[in-house]
């Protein structure tokens, strides 16, 4: 709707106050306005008629105020100077919602199928203090993760590296701090993170299993803003700078302080990190002087060169350190070697964007990200030194094109470019041995989608085709996107999602004590092969291009804060490998290709009791299976991932300043295969039942809680306190068990849960 209609839709009466006019939208719309006295002083405008959309109403203040109105959650609308001085008025469209505060504040849920999260407005989940991004995906239905780090989330049954993480635009190949137990991504200076189960943009590629969007502010609004905070394991401080009325620099950095000082939280998460690594398994000598940090640093410079030319530059870099010396008596000698694990992601980004005219923009984005995991472990015993080094050099350049016609139909179109090497080296003195494999592969991608909205957001349709060609293999992919939403009966939605998806990089696992057993994930590139080739003493494994069909169907009930939720959903991906998986049973030297199908329905039922107290339950079920062509005589058999039942109960109260946050997780256990004889063994290798994964770990089982509590230290600061219990009742969980020889005997290794784990934590807002 444009304005010159909307006027024709007001009430023809004198204008009024501002903040009278507020006072009534509150109420009609229950929403609340936050804004300070001097931004709507002396302003006048005439009060909507009660039949129109919020939306537009916005669009209607903004156009007669010529103020910013930024709605936060559907629920808090922020009122600001509108700073840009333009010929005409532009503004932004706000998408309509289908629930906010989805489960909690700060989550919303879109008619497009996403989730929204905003961690300024962000209210506290179980087990939570902070709006850690990657843990708290993990509370939607259908997300979670089989060993609790946010480094192998799974969605809907795949694999982490089938995870798109793009900040700011920029891939992502690490995510985790402390290896996986802590997201690499400081929430205190992100803006925005959209989720994506399925049905995704066309502008999106890679990604098969989800995409996680994460955006910095983006609008330079000239007011100063930062924060210091700590808990008990690092420190960070974050600031959005002011320079002039045309930039701005957004900094925010965090560094660990286990190397400092130890606490409860960091022994509890050393424990679990490196209770099955090369550091805590070495039987014959003696691991000591243990050093392990982290740290993260991020910059985005802002640059409004004209009224309608912006210039963004970013900067990242993730990293983390762990080094020790493994100590041994040689005939009657005490010697002592370093090993040593660092990780680190370090990423440039430049992106010039350009308002053509109140219909027409366009992006271009221009990145590099690297990411480099090196490894030097010693065997003193063994008079023997490994070297391992898995780097990755990711090149794009993207150009996207934006045309709205108006509010209810809209053009997207664009060209993206990727560059990415990635390179794997291995080299032992002892045998000599040494083994350098690097792959490039060039991509070219161009898109195309259009999405319509019906007058009052009734009925939404996406539609988009991505089409993909790698050049180095001459392979061509046609990748349809569906998104569509129907509302009906007023209370009710029915929503429909499907897309196909490529993706040619992955991650894969050669031996379990890989990089000293902690990060033994290693990223490869699609090679195109079918079967192992031998080059000299280089061996070559088939690693196909990642290929995914999923189609899901919903039906959502919200009425009185009252949500009923219910998705189901097929999903089949092609092209993955047994390296892929990370096999422990009979097939982790078997290197053959296939794929895997899950079927499952999530149910989710949300009450929200006023702005005070919101509740919820939702149950997952499952059923992921493998198909490998010469596995298990060319039948399924489960998939590692196969989590078949999932059920979380949670409740959440706010009251004035305080937050309160308690939630129960259950899940059944993951598979396993158990050896077929205990006792009668051939000394050389394990004979393990038939078929695979037969058998289930244990039930697993947590109880979260979490607090915080927010009071004013001054006019313009605020302070936070927080404390949070993981795994309240201390239940030692399995969440993986395989079996190894030993002295010709078989013994299981079980890996163990994080056991009972406080956190306490204080931040001040400036």
């Amino acid at each position: 709707m444009n304005v010159t209609l909307l006027k024709a839709q007001t009430v023809q009466k004198e204008k009024q106050p501002l903040t009278t006019v507020l006072s009534v939208l509150e109420d009609r719309y229950n929403i609340s306005f936050s804004y300070a006295d001097k931004t709507v002083k002396d302003k006048k405008t005439m009060l909507p008629s009660k039949d129109i959309p919020l939306v537009d109403v916005l669009r209607f203040l903004k156009k007669e105020t010529k103020l910013d109105f930024e709605l936060l959650n559907n629920r808090f609308v922020v009122i600001k100077p509108f700073k840009k001085k333009r010929s005409s008025f532009r503004i932004q469209n706000l998408e309509e919602v289908i629930v906010s505060n989805y489960l909690t504040t700060g989550l919303t849920k879109l008619n497009d199928g996403s989730i929204s999260i905003k961690p300024e407005t962000f209210g506290i989940l179980p087990g939570l203090i902070e709006p850690d991004v990657l843990q708290t995906i993990q509370a939607l239905p259908g997300v979670l993760s089989t060993d609790e780090t946010v480094s192998n989330i799974n969605v809907r049954g795949g694999t982490h590296d089938q995870n798109l993480l793009l900040w700011d635009g920029i891939k992502m190949y690490q995510s985790g701090h402390f290896f996986g137990l802590i997201s690499a991504f400081n929430p205190f200076i992100t803006k925005q993170i959209n989720v994506y189960k399925n049905g995704t943009s066309a502008k999106y590629g890679d990604g098969i299993s989800s995409i996680i969007d994460m955006r910095l502010p983006d609008d330079i609004d000239n007011e100063f803003k930062s924060g210091l905070g700590f808990n008990m394991i690092n420190a960070d401080g974050y600031a959005k700078i002011p320079l002039s009325d045309k930039t701005e620099l957004q900094l925010s950095t965090r560094r660990s302080v286990t190397d400092l000082i130890e606490t409860t939280t960091y022994n509890q998460y050393f424990k679990r990190i490196f209770e099955d690594s090369d550091f805590d398994n070495n039987r014959n000598s003696i691991s000591q002087n243990e050093t392990f940090y982290f740290y993260d640093v991020t910059a985005k410079f802002l640059y409004d060169i004209t009224e309608n030319d912006k210039l963004r530059i970013n900067f990242f870099n993730v990293n983390n350190h762990f080094d020790y010396d493994e100590q041994s008596t040689i005939n009657d000698r005490t010697e002592a070697l370093n090993s040593n694990l660092s990780q680190q992601n370090l990423s440039l980004g430049i992106t010039y964007s350009k308002d053509w005219t109140d219909q027409l923009s366009t992006t271009a984005q221009f990145y590099a990200s690297n990411y480099d995991l090196d490894a030097t472990n010693h065997d003193v015993l063994n008079n023997q030194r490994l070297i391992q080094e898995n780097k990755v050099n990711d090149r794009a350049a993207k150009l996207d094109i934006n045309y709205e016609h108006n509010y209810q139909l809209k053009f997207n179109v664009g060209y993206q470019l990727n560059e990415v090497g990635i390179s794997n080296l291995a080299d032992v003195n002892n045998p000599s041995f040494k083994s350098y494999v690097k792959e490039v592969v060039k991509s070219h991608s161009v898109y195309a989608e259009t999405a319509l909205l019906s007058y009052g957001a009734q009925t939404k349709l996406k539609l988009g085709t991505r089409l993909n060609y790698l050049d180095k293999f001459d392979m061509f992919f046609a990748e349809p996107r569906l998104s569509f939403s129907q509302r009906f009966l007023s209370d009710f939605r029915f929503e429909v999602l499907g897309e196909f998806k490529s993706q040619f990089t992955t991650q894969v696992i050669d031996l379990q004590n890989d990089f000293l057993g902690i990060e033994k994930r290693r990223w490869v590139l699609s090679n195109n092969n079918t079967e192992v080739i031998e080059e000299g003493n280089q061996t070559i494994y088939p690693v196909p291009v990642l290929k995914s069909k999923q189609l899901s169907a919903g039906i959502h009930y919200n009425k009185n804060k009252f949500l009923i939720s219910a998705e189901t959903y097929i999903k089949k991906v092609d092209g993955i490998t047994t390296r892929s998986q990370g096999f422990q049973n009979q097939y982790q030297f078997v290197h053959s290709i296939g794929s895997y199908e899950i079927k499952g329905i999530d149910v989710l039922l949300n009450k929200q009791f006023a702005d005070i107290v919101s509740t919820w339950i939702s149950y997952s079920f499952s059923k992921n299976n493998y198909l490998f062509s010469d596995l298990n005589n060319g039948n399924e058999f489960p998939n590692n991932n196969d989590i078949r039942h999932a059920i979380t109960f949670a409740g959440t109260s706010t009251q004035n300043d305080f937050k309160l946050a308690v939630g129960l997780n259950w899940n059944s256990g993951k598979p396993n295969t158990h050896p077929a004889d205990l006792t009668n063994q051939s000394g050389v290798i394990i004979n393990y039942e038939s078929p695979p994964n037969a058998r289930n770990l244990d039930d697993y089982l947590r109880a979260d809680c979490s607090a915080t509590y927010s009071f004013d230290i001054s006019r313009t600061s605020k302070a936070t306190v927080g404390a949070s219990v993981w795994n309240l009742l201390n239940r030692k969980n399995i969440i993986n068990e395989y079996y190894v020889l030993i002295d010709d005997v078989i013994e299981p290794v079980r890996n163990e849960s994080l056991g009972l784990t406080p956190n306490v934590s204080f931040r001040v807002h400036f």
